[in-house]
């Protein structure tokens, strides 16, 4: 795959044109601020008020100097609608606030392609569809931008029915600073396949699971929570940043022979080829819509089940004993 960088786009296609952010999250905010501080004309869609309270995020979106509008009226407003809601609402407030507002040669686009590709948005046929993804946390993206330079992005084009879609994602991109790091093509399929299976076997489910199990393992073999809390997770982060800087082979060469030896020795028996045929059923359940059909459905029960399992973390040992510790050494 191509890196595109700085050299390969032009703000030139986002000139005169008006882009409405719908969501003032963390990467609505952020996206707003960094597409804003490069002479992008952004206005915001939000919702004023959320069950007859104040909604913080219009509160936020004013302080921060934008003109903020029902997600509608911007809409109408807008030339290019950049959805940054929770993926569980993208559908519904796309059919109440946006659709009739998707006149031709507008640009619909979003940061994850999960609502178009498992089709809770179908967007007509006389619209560009684009896709403008961070990968990154929005606050080490806007971080990332105030520092000149940027995070490492994606861009899709999923319909050009005005024959610059892609040099639009391209320009948005850049005024967001990914061009900066660089930027990789794909399409929409594969960033939502991908992005959905690292989160849940790699980086957000299968490092939770590992870190609770030997937090357990330690714990009920009777080592001081404290300490399994140090070594299970706190040291984690020193081992990814290591790997971040250099790869696994930099990880390896800062850390002990002994450590390493028991990586080689003892990590295939932990995670073992049984892990990886989950995995691969995992990769299958997201591509063919499974997970897809089981989220949409508990979103739209109140996610009843996800508040449950929430709960339970935090009432999870190493949440507790974390919490303690951490607040211990802030006051040291």
């Amino acid at each position: 795959m191509n890196i595109l960088h700085d050299k390969d786009a032009d703000l030139k296609y986002l000139q005169g044109k008006t882009i409405a952010v719908v969501g003032y999250g963390s990467q609505g905010s952020a996206q707003s601020l960094c597409l804003r501080d490069s002479g992008v004309r952004v206005i915001i869609g939000e919702t004023e008020e959320l069950n007859g309270k104040p909604n913080p995020s219009w509160t936020q979106a004013k302080n921060a100097g934008f003109d903020v509008y029902d997600i509608a009226e911007a809409a109408a407003k807008a030339d290019i609608i950049h959805i940054l809601l929770p993926d569980e609402h993208h559908g519904s407030v796309y059919k109440e606030k946006i659709e009739q507002n998707m006149t031709e040669g507008k640009t619909l686009c979003c940061s994850h392609g999960f609502n178009i590709v498992y089709k809770q948005i179908i967007p007509p046929e006389n619209v560009d569809v684009i896709m403008v993804a961070p990968k990154s946390p929005a606050t080490e993206e806007r971080k990332a931008y105030l520092a000149g330079f940027g995070v490492p992005g994606l861009i899709a084009v999923r319909q050009d029915y005005t024959g610059s879609a892609r040099q639009t994602a391209l320009a948005m991109a850049k005024a967001m600073g990914f061009t900066r790091a660089g930027v990789l093509e794909c399409t929409f399929e594969q960033e939502t396949y991908e992005d959905l299976f690292g989160e849940q076997n790699v980086l957000c489910g299968g490092t939770v699971d590992l870190i609770k199990y030997g937090f357990e393992v330690l714990t009920e073999a009777g080592y001081p929570e404290e300490m399994a809390y140090f070594e299970v997770l706190n040291e984690l982060k020193l081992i990814v940043d290591l790997i971040y800087e250099g790869g696994i082979q930099k990880m390896n060469a800062v850390i002990s022979n002994t450590a390493e030896w028991g990586e080689y020795v003892n990590g295939p028996k932990i995670i073992d080829p049984g892990v990886k045929q989950r995995m691969k059923e995992s990769l299958k359940a997201i591509e063919d819509g499974t997970f897809a059909k089981q989220w949409i459905e508990e979103s739209k029960k109140g996610c009843p089940n996800l508040l449950a399992k929430r709960k339970a973390l935090a009432e999870h040992p190493i949440e507790i004993v974390g919490k303690k510790i951490r607040n211990l050494f802030e006051r040291g």
